[in-house]
């Protein structure tokens, strides 16, 4: 089942169709996809909140705030969290806001913050749907990306026949899992991504390390889980936020220490048809870690440094023929030349080159730029772009080797 782990956000508008939104709510979960629901102030008069918590096994937000706690409902984070949002039913008062900019609740704030794809489902009398207004609006959506899934006919509920209808349930999910199964390139396939810095102990207080934030390994995993692949990540340490909205179904390690990231690489990657090597691995680790903290004495402290194991070199020479090796390097200097060193001498099939030269892309930005080389093929250059969009990049590019 293609929506198994999804994360689905559905939009329930004021509409008599809103009762199908608790058979929506139902189809989902039983493919497998968690489904929260959020509803505008309309909707309450047609349908509760508490049968479509029950039935999403979420609470329901229909407000900014909840009660006089001044709990907010956070519009962003809600938008974040969704791989998919749905509204459904979508009302004539929202599909004509959301068409004209208009921003007046929470379900509107979702989707003006939305990234995820977005589908709408109107749901409303003949005339109304028939209406110039309505269709230049739908137009409208569409042209700014919204997937159209269109009303069907029928009997409607001023007694006429005609287009109107919400879709049945049914059919909006079949639409909905149809596109993840056409859009899953990945479907299947197991990708192992590194991401973030290690930290090497010099004593229990202190450490070696980089200023990696691991975004660009996160964007890489959301994508390849999204493009339908079944995603182990190995990462070191950063901001636990950036975790907590990683897809439940990524399987996760944890590591701080180059020689963690090593051993847990070693053990997951013979199971594995792809692995990008996005981590900014320490090169060297320290001969000895102190017990206790190093007291500050002399004006001058000696550390004796070792390599840490090479987690890309070792991987690549075990790399099996049905396997896809994708390394990074990040260079100051001379940057094509040494990443088709690293290239040539970890046996990968591409190499992704990051340069501090370009302003905008390295370590901790939301923003990247590269350039992808592979074996016996043209190099890929990118504009400056949110690391997202890199991810996709780097992904269609693989699937062309």
């Amino acid at each position: 089942m293609t929506l198994r782990g999804r994360k689905i956000l559905l939009a329930v508008c004021g509409s008599i169709a809103a009762y199908k939104s608790a058979l929506i709510v139902r189809i989902l979960k039983k493919q497998g996809a968690e489904v929260r629901v959020i509803m505008t102030p309309s909707a309450l008069t047609f349908i509760t909140p508490l049968t479509l918590s029950t039935l999403s096994e979420n609470p329901v937000a229909h407000a900014f705030t909840e009660g006089d706690q001044g709990v907010w409902n956070n519009h962003v984070e809600l938008a974040l969290w969704a791989d998919v949002m749905l509204i459904a039913p979508a009302s004539e008062n929202t599909i004509g806001k959301m068409a004209s900019g208009i921003c007046d609740n929470l379900v509107l704030s979702v989707y003006f913050s939305a990234k995820c794809p977005v589908y709408v489902c109107p749901a409303m009398d003949l005339d109304m749907y028939k209406h110039v207004t309505t269709q230049q609006n739908l137009v409208r959506l569409q042209q700014h990306g919204v997937r159209l899934i269109d009303a069907e006919s029928g009997e409607l509920a001023s007694g006429l026949i005609g287009q109107g209808r919400l879709a049945e349930p049914e059919n909006i999910v079949e639409i909905i899992e149809a596109d993840f199964g056409t859009k899953a390139p990945l479907l299947h396939k197991k990708i192992l991504i590194t991401a973030g810095p290690t930290y090497e102990a010099l004593d229990p207080v202190r450490f070696i390390g980089n200023h990696s934030s691991g975004k660009m390994g996160l964007a890489l995993v959301k994508e390849a889980w999204k493009m339908g692949a079944e995603v182990t990540l190995v990462c070191g340490p950063v901001n636990e936020e950036l975790l907590r909205m990683l897809p439940a179904s990524v399987q996760l390690h944890k590591i701080v220490s180059g020689q963690q990231m090593f051993d847990v690489v070693q053990a997951e990657i013979e199971k594995q048809d792809v692995a990008i090597f996005a981590a900014a691995v320490a090169d060297y680790t320290p001969e000895q870690v102190s017990d206790i903290k190093i007291k500050k004495a002399e004006d001058s402290f000696t550390i004796r440094l070792k390599k840490n194991p090479d987690i890309a070199k070792t991987c690549g020479e075990k790399k099996k023929d049905h396997q896809l090796f994708v390394g990074f390097a990040l260079e100051t200097n001379d940057e094509e030349t040494h990443a088709l060193k690293k290239l040539q001498s970890k046996n990968l099939d591409a190499i992704v080159l990051n340069s501090l030269n370009d302003t905008g892309a390295g370590f901790a930005g939301d923003t990247n730029k590269i350039t992808i080389y592979a074996k016996d093929k043209e190099p890929f250059h990118s504009q400056l772009l949110s690391k997202e969009y890199i991810a996709k990049d780097i992904l269609n590019y693989l699937l062309l080797l």
